[in-house]
C-alpha cells in the first residue's frame, strides 16, 4: 500500500515524477524525430526501422526520464562528487541514439565507414549498441539511487 502523502502537491515524489515524465517525453522526441521513428517531414530514413528499434527507443527514453528524475533535489541542491552517473547516462543516451538510427542516414557513420561500410559493419552491431546503451543507463540510475540512499537530505520536523 502506498503512502497517500507521498504524491501530495509539492512533494518530492510528485516533483520527481513530473520531471521524469517530462524528461522521458523530451528524450523520446529528441531521439525519435531525427531517427524518423516519429514520422515527421523534418527527417527521412533510407532503411526502414528494425522491429526492435521501437521498444529500445521507448525503453531508452523511459530510463533517461528516470535518470533525470534522480537529480531533482529534496530541498536544496546536493553536490554530486561522483561524475560516473553523468558519464554513463550521457554515453548510454548517445549509444541508444546510434542504435535506433538509420545506419546510412548517420553522417558520422557515413564519414567513417561509407555507405557500404555502414550497412556491412555498423548495422549488424546496432542491437549490441542498444544492449550496451540500456545497461549504461541502468548503471547510471543505480549509481544515482545508491547515492541518494547513502546520503539522504534530512527533512525538517513535520514535513515529508
Amino acid at each position: 500500500m502506498t503512502d497517500q502523502r507521498a504524491l501530495r502537491p509539492g512533494s518530492v515524489a510528485l516533483r520527481r515524477s513530473a520531471v521524469g515524465a517530462a524528461a522521458a517525453i523530451v528524450a523520446a522526441l529528441a531521439t525519435g524525430i531525427p531517427t524518423d521513428l516519429l514520422n515527421t517531414p523534418l527527417f527521412g530514413r533510407e532503411i526502414p526501422p528494425t522491429w526492435w528499434s521501437y521498444p529500445v527507443w521507448i525503453l531508452s527514453s523511459a530510463l533517461m526520464g528516470v535518470l533525470v528524475a534522480t537529480y531533482v533535489a529534496v530541498e536544496t541542491p546536493t553536490e554530486v562528487s561522483n561524475e560516473a552517473p553523468q558519464r554513463f547516462g550521457v554515453l548510454g543516451g548517445l549509444l541508444g541514439f546510434f542504435a535506433i538510427g538509420c545506419p546510412v542516414c548517420n553522417k558520422l557513420v557515413l564519414l567513417a565507414l561509407g555507405s557500404s561500410g555502414a550497412i556491412a559493419y555498423f548495422e549488424p552491431i546496432q542491437p549490441l549498441l542498444a544492449l550496451v546503451s540500456t545497461l549504461l543507463l541502468l548503471i547510471a540510475i543505480r549509481f544515482r539511487v545508491k547515492g541518494l540512499r547513502a546520503c539522504p537530505i534530512p527533512q525538517p520536523a513535520g514535513r515529508l
